[in-house]
């Protein structure tokens, strides 16, 4: 919004200073600081709020130390985290941009079906909250919501550049010119295709249509049918890893917050056409709005952990958890680099493999042996190292330089091809 109004005072009346909302660096770091203003500001007042109306966290006995101090703990703090999205994107970042639009379904849709799960615990006082094909109907939905606009929408694109001798080659329709600040001149040909990155290989970009297309060219207009269900699989995946990693404090929102770090860079590069040009990257047109809303996020998630850090003031519950995973996987998405969240997002792939595999084997060895046996002495996984006597804190500090190491991994990937 504030950049309509300052965008206006600008060309109408050349007030000074109000050109700089035209930069997406000025406006991502405007973004990134009222959200650690409204974090940490409200965040002390809805904290207090919430423990006023004993709206505490019931914790399962897991016989884990220091688990019956937590009982009572505020939960439902997710709240924090999206109001502290919300409302700098809604101020900073263009409302028209289909990809801020796309991202703000996105956190409303989750925060809501999060928010649902966790009023079912607190004042239904039913352990099991919302019922879990609820939470994956809602997740589909949104997967099939996120799927068909980045498939059907006209403004969803990516521009490659081609040699200036090359131009004759494509639909004059297809090709513009761009010159950079620098005065140099790039022929960009327009592209709708449902194409995503591979790391590490020097013919890096794929299309989802090459999979239909060995049926027959006629087939490869239905690539939507692979895209959208890839789509669902991802926000789906993410989504509930992050919500298995919020398990001790400050896991799941310092996790997110590096993540957060790394899809900016990607957000910034894929939408400056000289960044893109210089790695050798799909530039994305207008997704460099994406820098303020992720800014926005980082900032959220590092204001919260003011409060979430042991020991915790508050928790997130699944009102933060389900979005924060779903943002994480829908910008990934958008940005052309979901074949990197194994990487990037390595603890919430850990922490979900964890739970797959001790299920599945407790269930064999159950159904083999007559008794249930188990890999881990507790899943996820973290909790497997507070059962061998491991502190919470150092569980979180090492699993965050774990994320760290990860997203340099990530990020280096836009050089080792």
């Amino acid at each position: 919004m504030l950049y309509y109004l300052f965008r206006f005072l600008d060309q109408q009346f050349d007030i000074p200073g109000a050109g700089l909302f035209n930069f997406i660096s000025f406006r991502a770091a405007m973004a990134v600081l009222l959200s650690l203003v409204i974090s940490m500001l409200y965040g002390d007042k809805l904290i207090a709020l919430l423990r006023k109306k004993q709206i505490g966290e019931t914790i399962r006995e897991l016989g884990l130390e220091g688990e019956n101090k937590k009982k009572g703990t505020p939960t439902m703090g997710g709240l924090i985290i999206l109001g502290s999205i919300l409302v700098p994107t809604l101020l900073f970042a263009k409302l028209d941009n289909i990809y801020i639009i796309l991202m703000l379904i996105t956190t409303v849709w989750l925060g809501f079906i999060g928010f649902a799960d966790d009023y079912i615990k607190v004042f239904k006082k039913d352990k099991r909250g919302l019922a879990s094909i609820s939470k994956i109907i809602g997740q589909i939905g949104l997967g099939i919501i996120v799927g068909t606009t980045l498939y059907f929408h006209q403004g969803v694109i990516t521009k490659e550049e081609i040699p200036q001798g090359e131009v004759y080659r494509y639909d004059s329709d297809l090709v513009s010119k761009v010159t950079d600040d620098n005065g140099k001149v790039h022929y960009m040909v327009t592209e709708k295709k449902p194409t995503t990155t591979i790391p590490f290989l020097k013919n890096h970009e794929i299309d989802y249509s090459i999979v239909l297309c060995v049926f027959g060219k006629e087939y490869c207009k239905y690539a939507w049918l692979i895209f959208i269900p890839v789509v669902i699989f991802i926000i789906t995946a993410v989504s509930n890893g992050a919500n298995l990693t919020d398990g001790i404090d400050g896991l799941a929102t310092g996790t997110s917050a590096i993540v957060g770090g790394t899809l900016l860079v990607f957000a910034y590069v894929s939408g400056n056409v000289i960044f893109a040009d210089y790695f050798d990257v799909m530039y994305i047109p207008n997704s460099g709005e994406l820098v303020i809303f992720i800014a926005a996020f980082v900032g959220a998630c590092i204001g919260f952990l003011w409060y979430n850090a042991y020991p915790a003031q508050v928790f997130m519950g699944d009102t933060g958890s389900l979005a924060i995973g779903g943002i994480i996987a829908t910008l990934a998405i958008i940005t052309r680099k979901e074949l990197l969240i194994p990487v990037m997002c390595g603890i919430f792939l850990v922490e979900n493999l964890s739970v797959m595999i001790q299920v599945s084997y407790f269930k064999y060895t159950k159904k083999k042996f007559g008794e249930g046996r188990r890999i881990f002495l507790m899943s996820p996984l973290h909790h497997h190292f507070q059962k061998m006597g491991m502190h919470e804190s150092k569980i979180v500090s090492r699993f965050w330089i774990v994320g760290i190491l990860l997203a340099i991994l990530t990020v280096v990937t836009l050089k080792i091809r």
